[in-house]
């Protein structure tokens, strides 16, 4: 499944802190490959099994995941499963744990953008409660944590949510057909495969030595 083929106007949402816990796992990996073949030479190669599936962890949990926003829907792209989410088929935008797109088939939720912690909220003030699109205020124009523009969760529902009344007031979108929209979600195989392969090789590589 390839994200929105052919979508114009498409903002990506990605979390820096989670490029640099990528960046992190890299260097880890990249460090004990050095070491290994510097102290044991060719002969501890496979020892850096292990290694390898940490970079493939620092791909797959935090340099991969993303929310796509495009005129024809949301894509969420998860470690596992990519979602495809059509405007006409979403009824809501929840944040309470992470963004979370609500249709009439189903919650799909974004694993590029949880909610924050009890910091997160804590550290908000109020230049992050204005300019909101109006879905993100409930009674008495209060704000869940998780919409804060300094949170994940709320960076990326701000985009979702004002792409989505930008489309709707322009008569782009047309409301009422989301019981008839399908969803499209994707379980990606061929990455559970690697890490299955990857985190099966270093267990060995682990007994070996």
């Amino acid at each position: 499944m390839s994200p929105l083929p052919n979508a114009e106007n498409v903002e990506v949402f990605q979390p820096g802190i989670s490029r640099l816990f990528a960046w992190a796992c890299w260097a880890v990996a990249v460090f004990g490959i050095v070491v290994s073949v510097l102290s044991g030479g060719t002969a501890a190669l496979a020892g850096i099994l292990p290694l390898l599936f940490v970079a493939y962890l620092g791909w797959l949990l935090f340099w991969r995941p993303a929310v796509i926003v495009s005129d024809t829907g949301v894509t969420l792209e998860n470690p596992f499963r990519v979602v495809e989410v059509p405007w006409e088929a979403l009824v809501d935008v929840d944040t309470r744990y992470s963004l979370t797109l609500i249709t009439p088939r189903g919650k799909y939720s974004a694993w590029a953008a949880p909610a924050p912690g009890i910091w997160g909220a804590r550290n908000a003030h109020p230049g992050h409660l204005r300019g909101l699109p109006e879905s993100s205020y409930g009674p008495g124009n209060s704000v869940r944590p998780g919409d804060l523009k300094s949170t994940d969760s709320g960076a990326a529902a701000q985009i979702v949510r004002g792409r989505w009344q930008q489309l709707l007031e322009s008569g782009s979108v047309e409301s009422g057909r989301a019981e008839k929209t399908p969803v499209r979600s994707a379980v990606v195989w061929s990455r559970i495969g690697v890490a299955v392969i990857l985190a099966g090789a270093g267990y060995g590589a682990i007994l070996l030595f």
